[in-house]
């Protein structure tokens, strides 16, 4: 049998004393080799080395789940494009929870003035969904649980954001940040907003035209992507908060992008924008979500209803009734800082596309090939 010259062989090393060696350079083979070049600082090198790790099974599928832990982004990214298709029984039962890549960043709380009176660092789960050209979307894992949607009756608020009722939400996955015009053009081949930038939430798009965005993009990643129920908007954007505002009290133009002649509670009159801003200019909350208050309207999955005497309470959308209304979460940079408000409900014709208006999307906790 002749020997593949090209191949490296199981302890062929590198010749001419380079250190670290040159990327795709046949060091030390097998597992131990894989090791060692892991161990390196150069990132090309790491990924280098995983992309080989599969052909080792059990041993090169230990390697891939550790590099999950590594510092830096791009490796854990290359370690989960590994993974996210696989059926191994060893990957399937805590795939999401135990081996997606995480991110940091400061949760801020502040006052009824409007001043920081706590931060914190957390972190969150994600797998990225890779739209071509440079494009990704990030989503955000939602942990599951229960919590109280509206507004009670001690407070001041609105009727069609009552009763305030217990609704227990099933894990999924939300949007990092409403789709961009960047995510727009790569799944739609246009860009239909007023206030242009490939960082900045595409706007001027109606419910059916979010809806539309959603198909589409399944059909191109093969997972079941669709609008977030109202429930799940409301229960993403809390984040284990009670308040008006995932920040605390009020929010602050440094915290939000909204109308800043319009405050909240003690908060002075602050800058007014009159425009989107990039997504993720501002503090995420507890969950790792950012742009939930302000910057654009978010489309939601369910119909109108004017209060919530019989919502569903699985977190599911409310599709009961007839009329084209569809609700919408969030506020703008348009609107008053009230109107950004956590339980904060509004409503418009499914085609109207405004140029305040945006979404995200959601998608199911399953397998990872779903």
């Amino acid at each position: 049998m002749i020997e593949n010259q090209n191949q490296p062989r199981e302890y062929d090393a590198v010749l001419g004393g380079q250190n670290p060696p040159p990327v795709g350079a046949a060091v030390l083979g097998g597992i131990p080799g894989i090791k060692t070049r892991l161990a390196s600082p150069i990132v090309e090198v790491k990924i280098a080395a995983l992309s080989e790790a599969p052909k080792y099974g059990e041993a090169g599928l230990d390697l891939i789940i550790g590099a999950l832990q590594n510092e830096s982004m791009q490796v854990k990214l290359a370690a989960y494009s590994l993974l996210k298709d696989r059926d191994d029984l060893k990957l399937k039962p805590h795939f999401h929870q135990d081996y997606l890549p995480t991110f940091d960043f400061d949760v801020i709380t502040v006052d009824a003035e409007g001043k920081e009176n706590s931060r914190r660092k957390s972190f969150a789960r994600f797998f990225p969904e890779d739209l071509g050209k440079g494009v990704v979307l990030e989503m955000v894992y939602i942990p599951g649980g229960t919590f109280m949607m509206g507004s009670p009756a001690t407070e001041s608020g609105r009727d069609d954001e009552r009763p305030q009722h217990q609704v227990t939400v099933p894990a999924f996955y939300a949007g990092k940040y409403p789709i961009t015009q960047a995510q727009w053009q790569a799944v739609m081949g246009n860009n239909p907003s007023d206030d242009k930038g490939e960082k900045r939430p595409v706007e001027t798009v109606g419910w059916y035209h979010a809806v539309e965005y959603c198909g589409k993009l399944s059909q191109q990643t093969g997972k079941k992507y669709r609008l977030l129920s109202e429930a799940e908007w409301e229960y993403a954007c809390r984040a284990g908060t009670t308040t008006q505002f995932h920040f605390g009290e009020t929010i602050t133009p440094d915290l939000v992008n909204y109308d800043g002649n319009l405050p909240y509670a003690n908060v002075p009159k602050g800058l007014y924008r009159r425009e989107t801003t990039d997504v993720g200019s501002f503090p995420p909350n507890n969950f790792g979500v950012y742009d939930m208050h302000g910057n654009v309207m978010e489309w939601c999955s369910d119909r109108w209803h004017e209060n919530y005497n019989d919502a569903p309470t699985d977190g599911s959308s409310w599709e009961t009734g007839t009329d084209d209304c569809r609700v919408q979460r969030g506020g703008s940079w348009y609107h008053s800082a009230v109107y950004c408000g956590s339980h904060l409900r509004d409503w418009c014709w499914a085609d109207d596309g405004w140029w305040n208006r945006g979404f995200r999307v959601a998608v199911a906790s399953v397998s990872p090939s779903s």
